[in-house]
């Protein structure tokens, strides 16, 4: 106990109660959480006034590492910390075991987010003094006096509000927050010393969750964003200025005069703007925030565009953000900081683009501002490049334009570092989408790079190279005269042994291959692949990605010579594969190709149903697959009587069926509506189905019979041209 003070015949009894332990979020600490008791007893030693506080404090364990004695040091932090019981001891050894193999971001990931003891006051601001918690009401004091001694008060309130042990205290002291906040919103433009150093201390809070409510209470966001605005229109004031007085040749004096000034100020203002972009409580979305920002990046200070795209990172993740981006132009901005020294300003401005180069129209903007070859050259120390490359490689226009940087040529030299080992996904994808196109296919083949990329394909198994392979196999010209000495390779991965996925890509590879020297024939017959084709199209052998390769295969050497007796059975009933349009457009394709031959023609027609289910897909919604079914159609009309009719028949129904469908349906114009009704206003139609009046169908000529059918005479005709204007047949 305590005695007040000299002659007091009080005593003030403390205790310490309800001690709790646990680690520090960020630091390697442990934290001791515990609530004082405090009691004035009278002379009798009965207690008169009693009052709680909640304390915290931090165990700092710098000496802490992957070769510390846990049980030694528990020990020592028991002996040498009153608060904590000995009792205890078991559970600081957990906590320091804890500490100790707790995972630290590695080189490697992006740098901590700055803290409250990262910002310090710049020249100008500094004090010699050193500030306590005990004093904070001179502090607060000292902001009600002069310009000079509110920056000192600030200065001071800012030292403490540096160390997270002073936070809580300084949230529950009222009226030093309050002074604060009315400094700022009242002299902020008196003094930008005083505005960056309060500025400063709510970034101390706003590093805390627990302190954003306080923060807004105050309403420092909106006061910040005034400040920013302010400060943007004073930065082109001074522009404007030096301008005018380096274009006059009278001025030339006080241009250098006004030039030097104009550094120092700039200089203060950066780290005024820099200390409000870094803070939390900008973390909404204000209005014009985004523009802002983007005027920012004109700027040289590293440390102002560090926290500017930073921030506009955290931003562009919400679409709204994005869109503001688009139209500030932030691309070509972002693209003058492409490639810099500042390592870490580089970093997260890759990280920028990478999120806007998920739109389209901002991938446009970075082909326009040149970030191709600038990307290209940062291919082998930033993976976040080769991410933005990929992104922009989806885009058909863009793809020639890597031919004419140093890009493939490094992207090929990855691939063949890589040994045996997994290729990188980013890197591989990359290779796959420049792969499709044909400057880009040739010099990838160039000297023995096909030879290597097969070689590794066909060792490893490797789905992703083939993939790549695939593609360069589709270019017309000398890139597809190499794969002549490897289509023995590609065929003899066709068989039951090898996985589906791999035997895709073999097998659309070989569908490429229209090479005019390479006899098929004797390829089918030198690897047996005849067998295999008719075995994957039986219903529920093969997943239906690979019965669609082998159906592309069949079409491409319908065409090839010594390949046209090949008769292949294709499943025309599978329903699941109907619903499939690319697999169905195939299949009526192969049956395209065959009825060209008279031997597949003959099987077509009399051996299979394919007619009946060309009949059936004669209307289908998909116009390409209607197409090539008419085609097919007329061509079994020409050759098979009895099919000739089942197809004119069928037709004609479904454009009876139609028409009748117009005149059911069809809208009469409002001056036209009184002609279905009689003077009495009874319908002409009546009551009776509109179907069933002969006498509303054409009739002239003997088109249509006494009981409104039209004869399928009358189509044949018609398809014919054999009927002048009197039998026109309307289509609306």
């Amino acid at each position: 106990m305590d005695r007040l003070q000299t002659g007091d015949p009080r005593y003030l009894k403390r205790r310490v109660k309800g001690c709790s332990l646990d680690v520090h979020p960020t630091e390697k600490a442990l934290v001791v959480q515990y609530e004082v008791e405090a009691t004035i007893l009278g002379e009798l030693g009965d207690p008169m006034v009693g009052e709680r506080k909640e304390c915290q404090k931090i165990i700092r364990l710098k000496s802490l590492n992957a070769n510390t004695d846990t049980t030694s040091l528990a020990l020592k932090v028991v002996e040498e910390c009153r608060l904590i019981h000995p009792s205890k001891l078991c559970e600081v050894e957990q906590l320091l075991f804890y500490l100790q193999n707790r995972k630290q971001p590695n080189d490697n990931q992006e740098k901590k987010r700055i803290s409250p003891r990262d910002l310090k006051p710049y020249t100008g601001v500094e004090l010699n003094e050193e500030a306590s918690i005990i004093s904070i009401d001179e502090y607060v004091e000292l902001l009600y006096e002069d310009i000079q001694d509110k920056i000192r008060g600030a200065t001071l309130i800012f030292q403490l509000a540096r160390n997270p042990d002073n936070l809580e205290e300084l949230m529950q002291n009222e009226s030093a927050l309050g002074a604060l906040a009315r400094v700022l919103r009242e002299d902020w433009k008196q003094s930008v010393d005083l505005a960056t150093t309060i500025i400063y201390v709510f970034f101390c809070f706003s590093s805390f969750s627990q302190f954003h409510g306080l923060v807004t209470h105050f309403k420092i966001g909106a006061l910040c964003m005034n400040i920013i605005e302010h400060e943007l229109k004073r930065y082109d004031l001074w522009q404007d200025e030096l301008q005018k007085k380096k274009t006059n040749q009278n001025l030339k004096k006080e241009h250098e005069k006004s030039l030097r000034k104009y550094q120092s100020l700039l200089i203060k203002q950066e780290q005024l703007l820099r200390g409000i972009v870094v803070n939390k409580y900008l973390s909404t979305r204000p209005k014009n925030i985004v523009h802002m920002l983007v005027k920012l990046l004109d700027r040289e200070d590293e440390e102002l565009l560090l926290v500017v795209v930073s921030f506009l990172k955290k931003l562009s993740i919400f679409l709204e953000n994005k869109n503001d981006m688009a139209e500030a132009f932030a691309v070509e901005k972002l693209a003058q900081l492409v490639p810099c020294e500042h390592e870490e300003l580089l970093s997260t401005t890759l990280r920028l683009l990478l999120n806007l180069s998920f739109d389209m129209s901002l991938r446009s903007q970075m082909v326009r501002t040149g970030l191709i070859p600038k990307l290209s050259s940062l291919l082998g120390n930033q993976q976040l490049s080769m991410c933005i490359l990929y992104h922009i490689s989806m885009d058909d226009r863009f793809k020639s334009m890597f031919a004419d940087t140093d890009c493939i040529p490094q992207l090929i030299k990855m691939v063949f570092d890589c040994g045996e080992e997994k290729i990188d996904v980013e890197l591989i994808s990359l290779c796959i989408n420049l792969a499709a196109n044909r400057s880009n296919a040739q010099l990838i083949c160039e000297g023995a790079g096909l030879k290597m990329l097969m070689k590794r394909a066909m060792k490893l198994k490797d789905v992703l190279v083939m993939k790549m392979i695939r593609n360069l196999s589709q270019h017309n010209g000398p890139t597809k005269s190499l794969f002549l000495d490897h289509v023995g390779d590609l065929a003899a991965q066709i068989n039951e042994g090898e996985a589906e996925e791999f035997v895709i890509e073999c097998l659309g590879t070989l569908a490429n291959l229209t090479i005019p020297d390479l006899d098929w024939a004797l390829v089918l017959k030198e690897y047996n692949l005849v067998p295999y084709l008719k075995d994957r199209l039986k219903p529920g052998s093969a997943e239906d990605d690979l019965v669609l390769e082998v159906v592309i295969l069949i079409v491409f050497l319908m065409d090839e010579p010594g390949c046209n007796p090949l008769v292949v059975f294709l499943p025309v009933s599978t329903s699941a594969q109907q619903e499939d349009d690319e697999f169905v457009c195939q299949i009526v394709y192969v049956f395209y190709q065959m009825v060209f031959h008279k031997a597949t023609r003959d099987v077509i027609i009399k051996d299979t149903q394919a007619p009946a289910y060309l009949i059936d897909l004669m209307h289908d919604n998909n116009a390409e697959i209607r197409k090539v079914c008419d085609n097919t159609l007329d061509i079994i009309a020409e050759h098979d009587e009895e099919w000739r009719k089942k197809i004119q028949t069928e037709k004609f129904r479904w454009y009876n069926s139609q028409w009748l469908e117009m005149v059911e349906n069809r809208q009469l114009d409002k001056a036209g509506e009184s002609c279905l009704y009689e003077e009495d206003g009874e319908s002409f139609v009546g009551t009776r189905d509109i179907l069933d009046r002969p006498d509303l169908f054409y009739s002239s000529d003997g088109i249509i019979s006494v009981d409104g059918a039209i004869s399928p005479e009358f189509y044949t005709d018609f398809q014919n041209g054999e009927l002048g204007q009197t039998g026109y047949l309307g289509r609306y």
